[in-house]
């Protein structure tokens, strides 16, 4: 089995809006929704579990079935740190499939990952065990101990940002959620599985992601999304993207300054 597990417990208090931000209506269709499809339209994902807090447990229901989520399995209430929520789910899905099931964690507000990034997930998981989508950092990373002074410039060239999915096999991230939960600390600093599994000591791979895989969490990430909705918009009525718009033009003058040279 593959198994999608979608994370929507957020209170959207950075977006500042009167609904948690996966529930903001984006060209007609909350964000949350536009996730869903992107694992509901996918070939090879068999089942998708839903977390989100307790209150709105009902309105997802309804939303899931007016959007014809099919794949859905279950929608399961979160816990008490973003952590306990994933736990919970993880849970659920290790009573109702087998332990080798690949699971894949994203959240909720990631409503563009390519297609081709969650199947590249699930075939990292097949061959090595798990998968961490992230980007190559462009821009310069500099860690700070104090948040004032620089201590430390890692290589340009060795930087990622880890993004969603994140993917393993469902015993593997049980076992390391349960050895986490056993530590005193338990989930502080836990800001994703792939910090769970690297403070565990276990290797992780990575997977490419796409750039466009942002998280719609400030009021900027939602002109961004919209943006991103355009574009695909215009790639499949058109065919073509920004990219080849730019190389048709090219091509466009180039054939009129063949067909009439200055003299």
């Amino acid at each position: 089995m593959n198994i999608a597990m979608i994370f929507a417990g957020g209170s959207g208090v950075r977006m500042g809006a009167g609904v948690p931000k996966q529930f903001l209506e984006i060209n007609g269709k909350p964000v949350l929704i536009h996730t869903l499809e992107l694992f509901q339209y996918h070939s090879m994902i068999d089942k998708i579990y839903v977390s989100v807090l307790e209150e709105y447990i009902d309105y997802v229901s309804a939303l899931i079935e007016e959007y014809h989520i099919t794949k859905a399995a279950g929608i399961v209430p979160g816990g008490e740190t973003a952590q306990d929520s994933i736990y919970n789910v993880l849970k659920k899905a290790e009573a109702e499939n087998p332990a080798d099931s690949v699971v894949l964690l994203h959240d909720g507000v990631r409503p563009y990952v390519d297609a081709d990034v969650i199947t590249e997930n699930i075939l990292s998981v097949e061959q090595y065990g798990s998968a961490i989508t992230s980007t190559p950092s462009y821009e310069t990373v500099v860690l700070s101990a104090d948040g004032g002074s620089v201590s430390q410039v890692p290589l340009r060239k060795e930087t990622y940002t880890a993004q969603a999915p994140q993917s393993f096999r469902l015993r593997d991230i049980i076992a390391a959620h349960d050895a986490i939960r056993l530590r005193p600390e338990r989930y502080d600093n836990m800001v994703d599985a792939c910090t769970i599994m690297t403070t565990l000591g276990r290797p992780v791979h990575l997977v490419h992601g796409n750039r466009g895989n942002i998280k719609v969490t400030t009021p900027e990430d939602v002109y961004i999304f919209r943006g991103l909705l355009q574009y695909k918009e215009n790639e499949q009525a058109f065919g073509f993207g920004l990219t080849n718009r730019i190389q048709a033009k090219m091509n466009h003058f180039r054939r009129k300054k063949q067909a009439f040279p200055l003299d």
